[in-house]
């Protein structure tokens, strides 16, 4: 596999959020209005979403990838700075990635940044392998849809009933639905 230089061990994705940083950041937070984070051509799971926000925390909730797959999901957070920044190390015990015993030094970071832009927020989200995983294995879960999959996942972040909520709420301003648009560049 030579689609990734050996030093490539993290990407980023980025989107810009017709919302309020407190509106994305509980968007991500609440369990309340975690549910965009499913997979929305499946059935929506009856195991609750479960939030422990602090650090050391546990975030889990289950996924449906297809009729044959499901598995738990989510993270161990490892720094929590309000309406600004979430770190997580991604995966859940019996899950994916796996987070149990040795297995918690190999899961990947996640951090997510939220710039703030006006009436607008920048979402910056980076994946990083942990430098305990061979880099073929890192390879190997970058060429597998890694990416493509959090791309997919952060652009269901704009139908959070928090972002609605907000967009809707008393004190929102004109009425308009949440947007996001890809921020081009530097992936």
């Amino acid at each position: 596999m030579t689609d990734f230089p050996t030093q490539d061990r993290s990407f980023t994705l980025t989107r810009i959020l017709a919302a309020s940083r407190h509106a994305v950041f509980t968007a991500w937070t609440d369990p309340e209005h975690l549910s965009w984070f499913y997979n929305p051509d499946m059935p929506t799971p009856t195991t609750p979403i479960e939030v422990d926000l602090r650090v050391g925390g546990m975030w889990k909730q289950q996924m449906v990838v297809n009729d044959d797959l499901s598995y738990p999901t989510g993270g161990i957070y490892l720094e929590i700075v309000p309406d600004e920044r979430l770190v997580f190390r991604w995966g859940a015990v019996g899950g994916w990635p796996e987070l149990d015993g040795d297995n918690e030094l190999t899961a990947p970071v996640v951090t997510l940044q939220l710039n703030d832009l006006g009436t607008e927020t920048e979402l910056v989200l980076t994946v990083q392998f942990s430098e305990q995983l061979d880099i073929e294995e890192v390879q190997k879960l970058m060429l597998g849809g890694t990416r493509e999959g959090w791309g997919a996942t952060i652009d269901r972040v704009k139908d959070s009933t928090a972002m609605i909520k907000a967009a809707t709420g008393p004190m929102a301003g004109p009425r308009s639905m949440p947007s996001f648009r890809e921020r081009h560049g530097k992936p």
